[in-house]
């Protein structure tokens, strides 16, 4: 065998092992039984990024370009099923512990006329005005033609398999939840 042969089929196995070597973004937080859960970690916090990076692109193209990721998520809470919401719902729903923050997206989404609230006794309830739907409705329309046909046609044979990554994903969220709580309790 010659000897470049010999160098591109080395550089072929060291790739190959490479790819096969857990990737994560902490490796002092991988011990040996902890390597497949920081892999997964880090697989999380590309996902999360990407996903939010998404969301302000599509809510860009959609026409409204100072909205971050999570006012997006808040107006698109607030907006489901049109029914009012409250803080408290909104932050149950989205799994957020510091209400402050939602309040002041719902702030920032009133100021632009997305949102509007209605006091009843002690609490506000939210809700989409006209405009704030129709923007829902033109981010339904960006996100179907940039990534939802693509998703379609790269998983259609495994839609099943997808919800069931959602459900472990919404599983995990409650083991971190309790992870959480019992490390506060240390």
């Amino acid at each position: 065998m010659s000897e470049d042969k010999k160098t591109t089929g080395l550089k072929i196995l060291t790739a190959s092992k490479e790819a096969s070597e857990p990737i994560v973004s902490s490796d002092h937080l991988a011990t040996e039984i902890g390597w497949p859960l920081s892999e997964l970690e880090f697989g999380l916090i590309l996902a999360y990024n990407a996903f939010s990076r998404w969301m302000v692109r599509c809510m860009t193209a959609a026409g409204v370009s100072d909205l971050a990721a999570l006012d997006i998520l808040v107006l698109h809470n607030v907006n489901h099923r049109k029914r009012e919401k409250r803080i408290g719902d909104i932050c149950l729903m989205l799994n957020i512990g510091e209400a402050h923050t939602v309040g002041y997206a719902l702030k920032k989404l009133i100021r632009s006329g997305f949102v509007e609230g209605n006091r009843r006794g002690k609490e506000m309830h939210y809700a989409t005005t006209e405009a704030g739907r129709k923007l829902c409705e033109d981010y339904r329309r960006v996100r179907e033609q940039c990534l939802v046909n693509s998703f379609n046609l790269m998983f259609e044979s495994t839609l099943s398999d997808v919800r069931a990554d959602a459900t472990l994903l919404r599983t995990l969220s409650g083991l971190y939840d309790q992870a959480a709580r019992t490390a506060t309790s240390l």
